[in-house]
């Protein structure tokens, strides 16, 4: 059986038994199995690959296996993408259940980038060195958003997965109501504005349209508001959560300083506040614009925020790129949405730790491993080098708005429809991101930042003392695994 042979678009393709794990299993069977015993396979021989896919993968599985094969990938191979969770908290858990009880499906799991690292700590994801081609495993490091490589490397600077697409929230506007008020922010595309003009003039956009909400964001008790609006907000106005992000973002667990109830911080939970209150109420800035955020907004996770928006019912939305795909669709908002990155709270360079302050989206995306108790682990392995692919890295973002995971491929997909349009403020925005602090405790940690953030903005603690507790909170997480 030949190592390799030319696919349908002339792409050179791996075999799905490639000789040495021909030979390994041979040996290890005594050839008693037949290839569909040790492969998996369908009725009509080809082998089927199951894995745990994004929604919008599975709304449209059709088209990205089509997209798949187009660049490269083996039609002996079929793709079978269920769903691992409803949420990411479900996810976590049932692939915790799979991966403990050894299972040998599904055999590709797409990971959230935000808690890839502990399943690598526990050493439950394959280490693709010496698995991946040097050619595919220097690609990934070389090529890719920096961020988005860590998150799948181990501390030793192995490689465990591939990225799917990295992910850095924007603010999307009703570019007609903005321009009808008198305002040009697509000037802010590449450089942003602060908060605190974002805020007044939003006021201004709000207070002269017809719409019912101003400007929508997810403030709800949940992950989204810990990984990632809290430290959005954090972060812009120069703080962190465990002081310097260079040196203390990725660890070491209890060895670093919690920083969570210094000023930055304090301050930056103030200008929330007064978006949702306004500014006669205690813990607020009155430089800023209040009453532009619904009360609504601590119940509101991704979809019920955007919605009003998607609806032509909002000014502006903090989302994903996901989104702005559905809503500049010409049956949403069209050319009617502008798109740019955050604003910011202190400017760049000026914030208390290095690499804060200035316009900052928090890192957020998607990466595949592969289950080390697959019994396909070379249809994986074609898997993941046809993931790195510019052609279906394109035909992914054109299809369903995820962003390539390399920036050379973004920079020349100006052409794809929608997401082509906004193709400056997406680069910025993934040049300007910060990931969450990632480690094995992390997930004891996200939930306690969430609750004490949300008690903060919506008044049911005082800032400073929402604050003092979750620094007492995460000292103590960062005390039990360092004495354990």
């Amino acid at each position: 059986m030949p190592d390799s042979y030319s696919s349908p678009t002339g792409r050179t393709v791996r075999s799905s038994i490639r000789r040495r794990r021909f030979v390994k299993l041979a040996g290890a069977t005594g050839m008693t199995a037949s290839f569909a015993g040790c492969f998996g396979g369908s009725d009509d021989g080809a082998s089927v690959l199951q894995l745990t896919a994004t929604n919008e993968w599975q709304n449209n599985s059709d088209a990205i296996q089509e997209a798949l094969y187009d660049a490269g990938l083996s039609e002996d191979i079929q793709l079978e993408m269920i769903s691992g969770g409803e949420n990411t908290d479900e996810m976590q858990n049932q692939y915790s259940q799979w991966l403990n009880s050894n299972q040998e499906q599904p055999d590709l799991l797409a990971f959230d980038s935000g808690w890839t690292l502990p399943f690598i700590v526990r050493g439950q994801i394959l280490n693709l060195e010496g698995e991946l081609s040097d050619d595919v495993i220097e690609t990934v490091r070389n090529d890719y958003f920096e961020q988005s490589v860590n998150s799948v490397t181990s501390q030793d600077g192995e490689l465990y997965g591939v990225p799917l697409y990295p992910d850095f929230p924007t603010i999307q506007y009703r570019k007609d109501l903005v321009e009808d008020a008198g305002y040009d922010w697509e000037q802010y595309s590449t450089d942003p504005l602060s908060w605190e003009q974002f805020s007044n003039e939003l006021a201004d956009v709000y207070e002269q349209s017809d719409v019912d909400y101003g400007f929508n964001w997810q403030a709800a008790s949940e992950i989204q508001l810990g990984c990632c609006v809290f430290n959005e907000f954090l972060t812009s106005w120069g703080g962190g959560y465990f002081g310097n992000p260079e040196e203390n973002l990725y660890g070491p667990v209890g060895d670093r300083p919690v920083t969570v109830d210094e000023e930055p911080v304090l301050e930056s939970l103030r200008m929330a506040r007064t978006f949702i209150h306004g500014t006669d109420a205690p813990d607020t800035l009155d430089a800023f614009a209040g009453g532009i955020t619904s009360e609504e907004a601590f119940q509101w996770g991704l979809s019920p925020s955007m919605s009003p928006f998607t609806d032509r019912n909002a000014v502006a939305l903090r989302n994903w790129p996901y989104s702005i795909n559905i809503n500049g669709a010409d049956d949403a908002l069209g050319e009617d949405m502008g798109v740019m990155p955050m604003p910011y709270g202190v400017p760049e360079g000026e914030g208390e730790y290095p690499g804060t302050g200035g316009s900052i989206g928090a890192l957020g995306g998607w990466n595949y491993c592969i289950n080390p108790n697959t019994t396909q682990l070379e249809d994986c392995l074609e898997f993941l080098e046809v993931l790195t692919s510019e052609e279906f890295q394109r035909r992914n973002f054109e299809l369903v708005g995820h962003i390539p995971p390399r920036p050379d491929v973004l920079e020349n997909s100006g052409d794809v429809p929608v997401m082509g349009r906004y193709l400056d403020a997406l680069s910025y925005a993934g040049d300007h991101t910060m990931a969450r602090p990632v480690t094995e405790v992390w997930d004891q940690q996200v939930d306690p930042v969430a609750q004490e953030a949300n008690a903060a903005l919506m008044g049911d603690s005082g800032v400073e003392e929402a604050m003092s507790s979750l620094a007492d909170r995460l000292s103590d997480i960062e005390a039990e695994h360092s004495d354990s």
